[in-house]
């Protein structure tokens, strides 16, 4: 019989969620309440058919997966999520056998892994670090795409005024590359901080820089 996934009451929509995938109901049960002490919540499946089937993993932080499953190896799940585009944090559990497995699941996107019986406080600690590093990655690609989006509604003229600014011309020296008019300029870079909801010249600046050159060019 397959196990019943348990997802711990949040109580805080910003609460990281852990995914745990792993065959030993009692290694389960113990990280947990690792976890669940350590002011996380926790989903767990007790196979990666059963949670590949039944997980939705866009409001999830971290994955914590067995090496050694039957039915679906770790490194198999960790396959199905790559074909998948998932970007979740994979931290692998595993015995001192299953080492060479471990680094080979690296080498395909694994964040770490961690030998059994593990170090409570190292388990948290790494767990939390992995997390902490996924938000602030996804929070920049969040920030990037609205940067992107707004861009995109510039015409040509005004993204090469904007590549300019950034390049740290002036509006008269912007005039003189582009062989328009000062006021032409002016009413060019009225525009695009409108349209880039930018409040400020610094604004623009650093909204600009959050992208590659090629992303912003016409």
């Amino acid at each position: 019989m397959p196990s019943r996934r348990l997802v711990e009451p949040t109580g805080d929509p910003k609460r990281p969620v852990v995914i745990v995938v792993d065959d030993d109901a009692s290694m389960r049960s113990a990280v947990r309440r690792l976890l669940s002490m350590g002011g996380l919540a926790v989903e767990l499946f007790a196979s990666g058919p059963e949670f590949l089937a039944d997980t939705d993993l866009h409001s999830r932080d971290c994955i914590l997966l067995d090496v050694s499953m039957p039915l679906m190896s770790g490194l198999q799940v960790q396959a199905a999520l790559n074909q998948r585009g998932v970007t979740l944090p994979v931290i692998f559990l595993t015995g001192s056998a299953d080492i060479p497995i471990a680094v080979a699941a690296m080498r395909e996107g694994a964040v770490d892994f961690i030998e059994k019986p593990f170090d409570n406080d190292d388990l948290l600690a790494r767990v939390r670090g992995a997390i902490d590093q996924y938000r602030q990655h996804r929070n920049v690609d969040q920030e990037q795409q609205i940067v992107l989006d707004r861009i995109n509604k510039l015409t040509a003229r005004e993204r090469a005024v904007l590549e300019l600014v950034v390049a740290g011309k002036t509006s008269k020296e912007i005039a003189r590359v582009l062989g328009s008019s000062h006021r032409t300029v002016e009413i060019h870079r009225r525009h695009l901080m409108e349209k880039m909801e930018a409040p400020s010249l610094a604004d623009l600046i650093r909204m600009r820089l959050l992208l590659p050159a090629a992303d912003s060019t016409p």
